[in-house]
């Protein structure tokens, strides 16, 4: 079959079981379904509308939480020889602002989202409206099921080849203004078909749609994987059913960041009441308990298990180990997706893994990993500086640093521009520590500072544990707490050097997340937002540990 753009899989899946279901929007009960041919004919009456109305190459932004009509819209953007523009729904309206200005997008399709309130007041002159089904605006603006009904049964003129451009991917911008990585067919199908090779993936998988489709990994790893495999795809109706949803789907593929992995712990836990009834089980009964657990989050039936995205702490993984699910730590970006990962055989906890098929790698004199490799972006869109500064004679700079053990296992010890120079002059580097350090059992997310400190500073915030012991018996706990922390920095501190020693720990009781802007969408700590909450205090405590020689606890908010 030909295989080599996204569409040609969509026609081929819907000539060859026309009636067999791909998409299933979940519901309270039984879900609402929609077959490879049902779709193909949707993709297909929608990508005619839109050749006819815009022609071709323009950029066209899609707004949605994950749902069938996000694949179908996304598709048919494609299929008509545009270029889809994808957009978090937890995007504030400056950085919306500057993507849909960046672009020159002239169409925004909208489905359900929870900041239209800040999207709206943001949207350029002239940009078309599409709202997909079930949703109402204000603005003026075309309804997906009329134009539907207007063009069903018209198909495109556009032929789509392998490197046309048909999506613009935004980074994260944990430093600065997002950019604009572009994606073409080859960019996304190659990746999935050298995973494929490398480690199999059964026909007809079952996927769960939960993490946002506006990142390359859920596209990725869930919507064009689903194409190559003929697989069925069911879509999580809000976070407060994850549970529940990934129960009834129970995935052969799952793919979850850390901190996804840190809340489904933290649930486990909570459940046994508490980490002590929990180890006292698994004492009793390993295997069964074990069993029991994955059973009730719907992750028994997984093949494979992905943790990427950032730094996992070891001690993470070995705690699911304990439950029998192996979490596989890998490496990709936006700019180059799947071309370092663990697998069954080969898997070394810390390591990100080796590099699969035909793709090379390199550590620069700086440190920095390089990859080559067939399936890497061709560059930034509209930024040939910055594309010149990515890709230089053929080798893709990732902008982490790593390290090779004499075994090959590749390890990732932080981002280029987050390493930091303390007083003294000498560069640290804060992933190790803070993964390290997240071995105690009362914090859940990391951030050293340090830049131009005495000494460096962790700020660390409690989990949902450590809160409500705090609340139920505060002089005691905050003396349990304090031990455990003394005890982390007293063996992190005899480990590294001199300069990088941890002079100070703040720990904060809210936590980080993407509505307060320390997290970024795809739920990495933007660094410069800790340092913005809490870079004074941290220089002060830096500096006050120096002068006193020793270890100062902060209890902040």
């Amino acid at each position: 079959m030909k295989s080599d753009t996204l569409p040609a899989l969509l026609d081929h899946w819907a000539q060859q079981c026309p009636d067999k279901v791909w998409l299933k929007d979940l519901l309270p009960e039984g879900s609402r379904d929609v077959t490879w041919g049902e779709a193909a004919a949707t993709v297909n009456a929608m990508a005619a509308m839109l050749e006819h109305q815009f022609g071709h190459g323009q950029r066209m932004a899609l707004l949605s939480r994950n749902c069938a009509h996000w694949f179908l819209a996304d598709l048919a953007i494609i299929r008509s020889g545009n270029i889809t523009v994808s957009m978090f729904t937890t995007l504030p309206g400056s950085t919306a602002q500057y993507i849909l200005d960046f672009t020159e997008a002239r169409v925004l399709l909208v489905g359900e989202t929870s900041n239209w309130h800040a999207v709206r007041e943001v949207l350029p002159e002239g940009i078309t409206l599409i709202t997909l089904p079930g949703v109402e605006l204000e603005q003026p603006h075309l309804q997906w099921e009329a134009l539907l009904a207007a063009w069903q049964g018209k198909t495109p003129a556009w032929e789509c080849q392998p490197d046309d451009v048909m999506s613009l991917v935004f980074t994260s911008g944990t430093t600065g203004l997002p950019k604009g990585v572009i994606q073409t067919h080859a960019s996304n199908l190659i990746p999935i078909n050298r995973f494929r090779a490398s480690f199999g993936t059964r026909e007809e998988a079952r996927y769960f749609s939960y993490l946002p489709l506006s990142h390359i990994a859920e596209r990725q790893i869930v919507e064009f994987s689903s194409l190559v495999c003929c697989g069925e795809v069911s879509f999580n109706q809000s976070l407060e059913s994850l549970a529940a949803d990934l129960q009834r789907t129970r995935p052969h593929m799952f793919f979850g960041p850390p901190r996804v992995w840190e809340q489904l712990k933290q649930a486990v836990t909570a459940k046994f009441g508490g980490s002590d009834a929990l180890e006292a089980a698994l004492a009793q009964d390993p295997q069964g308990i074990g069993h029991m657990v994955l059973e009730g989050l719907g992750l028994d039936q997984v093949e494979f298990c992905l943790v990427a995205a950032a730094p996992t702490p070891p001690a993470l993984i070995h705690w699911w180990d304990r439950l029998g699910l192996t979490l596989m730590e890998g490496f990709g970006q936006t700019e180059a997706m799947g071309v370092i990962v663990s697998g069954h055989d080969s898997r070394r906890i810390g390591s990100i893994g080796k590099p699969i098929g035909e793709v090379e790698y390199r550590i620069t004199e700086e440190g920095e990993l390089a990859v080559r490799a067939a399936g890497c972006t061709p560059g930034y869109y509209k930024q040939p500086d910055k594309t010149a500064e990515l890709i230089r004679d053929g080798w893709l700079h990732t902008g982490d640093k790593a390290r090779v053990d004499e075994d090959g296992f590749i390890y990732l010890t932080g981002r280029v521009k987050d390493y930091f120079k303390t007083i003294q002059g000498k560069f640290v580097a804060p992933p190790p520590i803070e993964s390290e350090f997240a071995r105690n059992p009362h914090t859940e997310q990391h951030c050293l500072l340090g830049r131009g400190y005495s000494k460096t500073v962790m700020v660390a915030v409690l989990n949902e544990a450590a809160r409500q012991l705090a609340q139920a018996s505060r002089d005691s706990a905050e003396q349990e707490i304090a031990e455990a922390i003394h005890q982390a920095v007293q063996s992190i501190n005899e480990a590294v050097e001199k300069h990088a020693r941890i002079g100070a720990v703040i720990l904060a009781s809210e936590e980080w997340t993407i509505d307060n802007e320390v997290l970024t969408p795809t739920l990495k700590i933007r660094r410069e937002k800790v340092e913005e909450r809490y870079g004074a205090l941290a220089e002060d405590l830096a500096r006050r540990s120096a002068e006193e020689k020793t270890l100062l606890l902060h209890w902040a908010d």
